[in-house]
């Protein structure tokens, strides 16, 4: 396991971060570049991404980009190999991309439905599967899938989104049932509010910000930051008899009721 310091770092390592042009993504892919490892920097944005992967090698890092869609199966299955082939296999895989058309049920279109479902729970789906299939053939490895704190609550107009989040745990929870023989562990990360593209929308209505903010025990938004070092652990050996589970970095927000603070 090595000392107290080297189990959490992931020197040697090939990571695919999956979403790493912008937000948790792009914040986990400069974290594991910190603590040693080869990053590859996938997403749609390939713009996106090479910018990432050059930021992190101007910093000293090893990081190369790949333009990744998770919608696509030719290239997820593409990609993978590319790595495969250039870096002889892949340790950890990250995947970070989500989209929320927030609308309420009853106006939810099948169009729009199958947009959340496709992107959230099948391009989750598509590219562990596909990752898995290498770890299996080689030491083993770290998969983290990105949930939510919506997997547990919810709110008008998240339903569809929240539906998937939740089916991501346990999907974390499936392959880390049938993968661990082959030493591969799979967890899920479930953030609570973080400053991203993705909520942008709730940045820009003070009020919306500032219930979100207060209905945590730390009464703030998380930085990007704050969820890449978590998923590090959960990629690193400091986390090797952790799998199938989920790790909530939120703030207290599903511990803490924090509607009323009562006169005690």
């Amino acid at each position: 396991m090595g000392n107290q310091s080297s189990v959490f770092r992931v020197d040697g390592k090939v990571a695919l971060v999956v979403g790493a042009a912008s937000g948790i993504g792009e914040a986990t892919a400069f974290a594991l570049a910190q603590s040693g490892a080869t990053v590859v920097c996938g997403d749609l944005n390939e713009a996106g991404a090479a910018a990432t992967a050059a930021a992190i090698s101007r910093d000293g890092g090893k990081a190369f980009p790949l333009t990744l869609d998770i919608t696509n199966p030719n290239s997820v299955n593409s990609g993978v190999a590319k790595i495969k082939a250039e870096h002889g296999g892949i340790d950890i895989l990250v995947t970070t991309p989500a989209v929320n058309v927030r609308k309420r049920l009853l106006s939810y279109t099948d169009e729009e439905l199958d947009r959340v479902v496709d992107i959230n729970l099948k391009g989750s789906f598509r590219i562990a599967r596909a990752v898995a299939q290498v770890m299996t053939e080689g030491n083993g490895g770290s998969i983290i899938l990105t949930s939510s704190i919506r997997s547990l609550v919810v709110e008008p107009g998240q339903g569809v989104y929240a539906a998937t989040k939740a089916s991501l745990v346990q999907l974390a929870r499936g392959f880390a049932s049938e993968l661990a023989q082959y030493n591969v562990r799979v967890n899920a990360i479930a953030p609570g509010v973080v400053d991203t593209p993705l909520t942008a929308p709730i940045k820009k209505n003070h009020e919306w910000y500032s219930a979100y903010a207060n209905k945590s025990a730390l009464k703030r938004w998380a930085k990007p930051s704050e969820l890449a070092w978590p998923i590090v652990f959960l990629a690193s050996d400091a986390a090797s008899y952790i799998t199938g589970t989920v790790l909530f970095v939120d703030g207290g927000w599903v511990a803490v009721d924090g509607r009323f603070e009562p006169p005690l």
